[in-house]
């Protein structure tokens, strides 16, 4: 099974986390993509625009992601991780 590893370090932004993710995985129907949770999980639950194709997404130097939305950003991942098993966040 693939595997991608998204870099958080140098990501200032939620832009950047979305950008860094389409670059990285390349996914089918990129350009419709919503750039947002509910497309992300439309992607890995449902095989929506964004869907990366059968893979495991590791996004690893997650700190930086704590801070944005009071948290609410990394929980929401964190949430999404748990109920896809898609995606696994290594914490650095």
């Amino acid at each position: 099974m693939r595997e991608f590893i998204i870099n958080c370090s140098e990501l200032n932004d939620e832009a950047d986390f979305w950008t860094a993710y389409l670059s990285t995985t390349q996914p089918e129907g990129a350009q419709l993509f919503g750039r947002n949770f509910d497309a992300l999980w439309d992607a890995l639950s449902a095989g929506g625009p964004g869907w990366p194709g059968e893979c495991v997404l590791r996004f690893v130097n997650t700190d930086v992601l704590r801070h944005w939305q009071d948290g609410k950003f990394y929980r929401t991942l964190q949430k999404i991780a748990l109920d896809s098993r898609t995606i696994v966040i290594h914490m650095d």
